[in-house]
């Protein structure tokens, strides 16, 4: 079983929150959150396969292959172990397509979604950049690669404290890790054709940085056409909202939680 943490509200009958972090991270990006929301609601953090404190674990060899869908069997099977039946869900960059799978596969444990850097449409500068990737994934070492997307995706001088977290974070990766999440790449662009296309019957709060510039034009589109779906745009930020704008982000996911 994946690794998890466990913060419980003081009052009785808090509704859950889980955490998701993104491809290369760990639930040690939510450390800006966990003070703010555990005195509103119980929150379950989880380390991905590979990543933070689960990179240790014995894998069992039917999950060697990896998917959106065995990942996301991955985290109902925590939600068992702690008897979640449902749960609000927070997710940052690749762990926003990760929510949506949840919500597909069992939408009654699906309550709200907030999507922090959320990703919807590859446009074409992240294709090339998937496609380099994939091209030398194999030869390069790993960190180079994740140096490399990190300064591509989190250019600015105001996004360096993302940029260090992740890079530090991906540290704790192994290189055959590294190239099972990234394999995940061939699934990403039909999944999110079909993602797009069919909206999930779930309130949903995307909260993206106006310097996100390779995700948040797809973002904009969606949210004109779904009437469940809230845009809120965090100026002077990037990528990682959760960690340049905590107080923003805290403050707007909070609002939406509470039903503002």
């Amino acid at each position: 079983m994946l690794h998890h943490s466990i913060y419980r509200a003081k009052k009785e009958n808090a509704s859950w929150i889980t955490f998701i972090h993104g491809a290369g991270g760990s639930s040690a990006i939510w450390f800006k959150q966990i003070r703010f929301f555990s005195k509103h609601f119980n929150l379950l953090l989880i380390d991905l396969r590979g990543h933070g404190a689960s990179k240790d674990l014995i894998q069992n060899p039917f999950k060697t292959q990896y998917s959106f869908e065995s990942i996301a069997d991955d985290i109902f099977e925590v939600m068992d172990h702690v008897q979640i039946e449902k749960s609000h869900f927070v997710g940052i960059s690749l762990g926003t397509i990760l929510i949506r799978q949840l919500a597909e596969m069992q939408p009654n444990r699906v309550d709200k979604m907030i999507m922090g850097g959320a990703i919807l449409e590859l446009n074409l500068r992240s294709r090339i950049l998937m496609y380099f990737g994939n091209a030398t994934k194999s030869v390069l070492p790993y960190m180079w690669l994740y140096r490399f997307f990190a300064f591509i995706i989190m250019p600015n001088r105001n996004h360096k404290e993302s940029r260090i977290l992740f890079i530090r974070e991906a540290k704790k990766l192994y290189q055959k890790e590294f190239i099972r999440w990234f394999k995940l790449t061939s699934e990403i662009i039909p999944k999110l054709r079909i993602f797009r296309k069919a909206s999930v019957d779930k309130p949903t709060l995307y909260i993206m940085g106006d310097q996100d510039y390779m995700f948040l034009p797809s973002v904009r589109k969606v949210t004109e056409s779904h009437p469940l779906s809230h845009l809120l745009v965090l100026e002077e930020c990037g990528h990682v909202v959760n960690v340049e704008k905590p107080g923003k982000f805290n403050d707007g996911m909070l609002l939406f939680l509470n039903g503002c």
